[in-house]
């Protein structure tokens, strides 16, 4: 019989947070792990929010990846960056273990505030074609290290692959497969450190069904909703939260 390590009123509100981050996904096509990392990191250590968050996001990242025929020519591209993301995860975890104590929410915070202060810049990157080969590996393993101090993925992966000049589907996919190999890192760490057990992992699995809601409920939505109205009111939320997990652990 599989005993929860977390009372009833809070697997509801974890439910509530993962339709809403999957909500925001199926609309922007990220922010699942974001939302999700920031909201339960209110009410819990960030290793174990970090747990609950492996089967949701490695499941809705592989359903954003789509049609293998356009994904080939990504994953040659790509796997530069993608080696980097998985080295720099698993040191990152080697160095400093599980994300854990002050220092944890104040560096998600943190990652948060920039995040969300680049979103809103609504900076236009772009990057040559003849310096991917040595900056993806880079940025990569700089991803990987952000992922194993906060359980964020996003940064500074998002702005690099936006800085590519992808069609929009291409760009996606490219989210959705940086996404997936950078949940499978962090799980792996977070497996060698003893991060979690195998009741958080079923918790995990079981806020799959809020989290595919959600992202069923977004990509509904993303036809009907103004993409730039809703990723500005994405980013100030994100920002303020952000701000405020920071002002919490030093006040």
């Amino acid at each position: 019989m599989f005993s929860s390590p977390f009372p009833s009123q809070f697997l509801l509100l974890a439910a509530a947070v993962f339709v809403l981050a999957g909500l925001v996904k199926g609309v922007v096509g990220l922010g699942l792990p974001t939302v999700a990392m920031g909201l339960l990191a209110l009410a819990m250590p960030p290793a174990q929010a970090a747990a609950l968050l492996v089967a949701p996001s490695l499941i809705t990242n592989l359903w954003q990846l789509g049609r293998w025929a356009t994904l080939r020519p990504l994953l040659w591209r790509l796997a530069p960056m993608q080696i980097g993301v998985v080295l720099g995860t698993l040191v990152g975890g080697w160095c400093w273990g599980a994300p854990a104590g002050a220092w944890a929410s104040v560096a998600l915070g943190a990652a948060l505030l920039v995040y969300a202060a680049w979103g809103l810049a609504g900076a236009q990157l772009r990057v040559a074609p003849r310096v991917e080969k040595w900056l993806g590996p880079c940025v990569g393993a700089l991803t990987g290290l952000v992922t194993a101090v906060t359980g964020v993925f996003v940064l500074p992966a998002v702005p690099y692959l936006q800085a590519l000049g992808l069609p929009r589907e291409s760009l996606m996919q490219a989210m959705g497969l940086s996404f997936s190999v950078s949940t499978v890192a962090l799980a792996a760490g977070l497996s060698s450190h003893a991060g979690f057990s195998s009741a958080e992992v079923m918790v995990s699995l079981l806020m799959l069904l809020p989290a595919a809601l959600g992202m069923l409920l977004g990509q509904m939505l993303r036809s009907r909703l103004s993409p730039a109205r809703f990723r500005l009111c994405f980013f100030i939320g994100l920002g303020m939260l952000g701000l405020h997990m920071m002002l919490r652990q030093v006040s």
